[in-house]
């Protein structure tokens, strides 16, 4: 096991603990939509779309939602039209953000996300000027209690082509390459593999030590206010808070 999945950790820690179940639908809905209108509503001819509900079902979203979204995205249902923009910039103690986002009101939300980077004493950048510190890879977060022998899940993972499994806490988090997403997770799930997540994410290259629990709690409230803001499907960022201090702050 190598690598830091410190932040797929901590995603996983608040989403046990978050009841914001339809605000989390909404946003896949958006994001099935979306897929649909760009590659059809074929899941099985549409990478993206397949991505999409396997995250939906996941999260246990209903079978009528997801069809609901496939039918708007193809134009079967009326609905607005959403336009892709990931703005970034750095957050408190010089944490790397990437906010992917899906607007109808490209004004409306490069205002917010701009207020709440500096509300929180970051700043917005240009674009590319914190990208270049993530890769884009395929996730999927195991917990540990679901595996009944975590070597085993290593050598599955391996076998159907991941590219590295990371230890944190109580979660495994399988990584791929954003092509072999599917397969792999397919392969997992016939292993009889769960996953709590699963997801394409950006994942950082390195990481920011952020130590002082000011800093963490500015962080973690820009963090939180991007991730309730409607027109933001994913937040990822860089940093690494110690153990302790993020469950004193959570």
């Amino acid at each position: 096991m190598s690598g830091h999945s410190k932040w797929a950790n901590t995603k996983h820690r608040k989403g046990a603990q978050d009841a914001k179940r339809g605000k989390m639908f909404t946003k896949l809905a958006k994001e099935i939509a979306v897929a649909a209108r760009m590659g059809g509503g074929d899941p099985e001819a549409n990478p993206r779309l397949r991505a999409g509900i396997v995250a939906a079902r996941t999260v246990n979203m209903p079978k009528d939602n997801i069809e609901r979204a496939i039918k708007k995205g193809v134009g079967g249902l009326e609905g607005a039209n959403y336009e892709e923009i990931t703005y970034e910039g750095y957050g408190p103690g010089g944490v790397a953000v990437l906010v992917e986002c899906l607007t109808d009101n490209r004004n409306r939300t490069v205002g917010e996300v701009r207020f709440f980077f500096g509300k929180s004493g970051g700043n917005m950048g240009e674009t590319g000027c914190v990208s270049y510190m993530f890769d884009k890879k395929g996730s999927l977060l195991v917990e540990k209690g679901a595996m009944m022998d975590e070597e085993k899940l290593l050598e599955l993972a391996l076998e159907a082509g991941a590219e590295d499994v990371v230890e944190d806490g109580d979660i495994f988090q399988v990584l791929t390459a954003p092509d072999d997403f599917n397969a792999v997770r397919e392969a997992l799930e016939k292993a009889g593999v769960t996953f709590v997540e699963a997801s394409i994410s950006m994942i950082p290259k390195n990481t920011v030590e952020v130590a002082e629990e000011k800093t963490a709690i500015q962080l973690m409230k820009l963090i939180d206010n991007l991730e309730d803001f409607d027109d933001v499907q994913k937040v990822h960022a860089n940093f690494d808070i110690p153990d302790a201090l993020m469950e004193k702050i959570s």
